[in-house]
């Protein structure tokens, strides 16, 4: 059974021909250069639309490690 559907495979191809074209916008108004941020907005743009894609993976926030004090 296949994870995505058509139509995420389609937005997807879409939102990398946008960032190759220099239109891609992420949310804050930047223009998108990564490719992973592409796949990322095009998956997210499929999801609104209710096209079959896997929800969002749950991240934990990383702690900071405790630097060791001085002696």
């Amino acid at each position: 059974m296949a994870k995505y559907g058509e139509s995420a495979s389609k937005n997807v191809e879409s939102a990398m021909r946008r960032r190759k074209k220099g239109r891609l916008k992420s949310s804050s108004g930047q223009t998108v250069k990564s490719r992973k941020q592409a796949i990322a907005i095009g998956l997210s743009e499929a999801r609104a639309k209710g096209g079959k894609v896997p929800p969002k993976r749950k991240t934990s926030r990383k702690r900071g490690r405790k630097s060791a004090k001085k002696r």
